[in-house]
């Protein structure tokens, strides 16, 4: 079977990334031909080249489309349509498909990967990595009415010519199934984790990283992640500040790059208890995770952003630390019922910084939060199971037609 698969960004393991769909494509070609339609955006911010850029058995057709998280609105719509362009050309030059994976976001990929499917007669699947367009729309990147229902149109009949879709939480999937769409035609697919790079955080490296960064002796609360507009970063600085100065055994580290690194490098500079740690490729970035007593994931207090399915999540989960979640939604839920973690509401600084006061009192209660992290981990997140999914779902369509 030959697989076409639309996605504007890859990534593998060398990147600072969570490079989801190395490990999915990489099972999928020990059993099918597969076709990536990407760009060139990631391959110059490799960080080591332990990996190579493809999987074994995947072909690559890439366009040169710059993007970054920094970018205006104006230039990340140009990039979306350069690619989807870009996309639908070399989707129709394609030796014939079996089966299209179009995999959002953007929408516009979504968008091309469906084009291709109509013109070509064959089915395709849609990954929702996020929900757009309610996403963008909540922050603001969409500020006409017109375009606003144009972009919910569009979503719409992508859901509705899609022969199955593919939600990365339990709440992308009941968003979807508001929009009018039989359960039957929809999967649950978590973004998951990699197993076998959560198993690099050995006592070994963590004991390296401690003595190398000098954390002898003390306490790390980690943010792991893009310091993007949505991830409420000045909360978490604030939060930071006041933690730090209160309880001097505390480092705060705050690994990532993007819009809010000059906030961060600020409090850094005046503030010996907050690190900034330059961004880290996939297979190292376990160690950290392991090295933190805590970590948070944290997003700004907007309904659309409860349903998302953050990689950092799973990661921290993986190696046995426990997370505190902003999210109100599917992530509290399971890191309340599974005791894998804490909720503090968005924005709120105050809340945080006395929660993690209060956990970080307690060692044995963190531990035995991290070991349930990671058995439901193990059980739940990992990638091998997911793209075994993944694969099915892709052959049952393509046998249907």
């Amino acid at each position: 079977m030959h697989i076409a698969v639309f996605s504007q960004y890859h990534t593998n393991p060398d990147c600072p990334a969570t490079s989801r769909h190395y490990s999915l494509l990489a099972h999928l070609a020990k059993a099918h031909r597969v076709t990536l339609i990407t760009t060139r955006t990631w391959e110059a911010q490799r960080l080591t080249r332990q990996y190579p850029w493809l999987p074994e058995g995947v072909e690559m057709r890439a366009a040169e489309v710059p993007y970054e998280n920094k970018m205006g609105v104006a230039r990340r719509v140009l990039s979306f349509g350069q690619y989807a362009a870009y996309a639908v050309r070399e989707g129709l030059r394609l030796e014939q498909p079996d089966v299209i994976w179009g995999i959002s976001t953007p929408l516009t990929a979504a968008w091309a990967a469906a084009q291709v499917a109509r013109r070509r007669r064959i089915p395709w699947v849609f990954e929702v990595q996020d929900l757009w367009p309610s996403f963008p729309i909540a922050m603001g990147a969409v500020p006409t009415r017109w375009a606003r229902n144009r972009l919910f149109a569009l979503e719409k009949s992508l859901y509705q010519s899609a022969s199955h879709i593919l939600p990365l939480s339990p709440d992308m999937t009941r968003y979807v199934e508001e929009q009018g769409i039989a359960s039957r035609k929809i999967t649950t697919v978590l973004n998951g984790t990699d197993l076998d790079l959560a198993a690099l955080a050995t006592p070994e490296a963590v004991a390296t990283l401690r003595a190398e960064y000098g954390l002898t002796g003390k306490q790390i609360v980690l943010y792991a992640g893009t310091f993007g507009r949505a991830n409420d970063i000045p909360t978490l600085v604030a939060a930071a500040e006041q933690l730090v100065l209160r309880q001097p055994d505390v480092v705060w580290l705050f690994m990532g790059l993007g819009f809010h690194e000059p906030l961060v490098r600020a409090a850094a500079a005046r503030c010996a208890g907050i690190r900034l740690i330059a961004p880290q490729p996939r297979h190292a970035v376990f160690a950290w995770f392991k090295l933190a007593d805590i970590s948070v994931v944290s997003f700004l207090d907007l309904p659309v952003l409860d349903a998302n399915s953050p990689a950092k999540f799973y990661d921290s989960l993986s190696v046995g630390t426990p997370v505190v979640v902003t999210n109100r939604g599917w992530t509290k839920e399971l890191v309340e019922q599974q005791s894998c973690g804490w909720y503090a509401p968005a924005g709120n600084a105050a809340i945080l910084r006395e929660l993690l006061a209060e956990v970080l009192s307690q060692p044995e209660k963190l531990a035995q939060a991290g070991q349930k992290g990671q058995l439901v981990a193990i059980a739940q997140f990992d990638r091998l199971q997911i793209a075994t999914t993944i694969q099915e779902i892709l052959e049952t369509v393509t046998l249907k037609t």
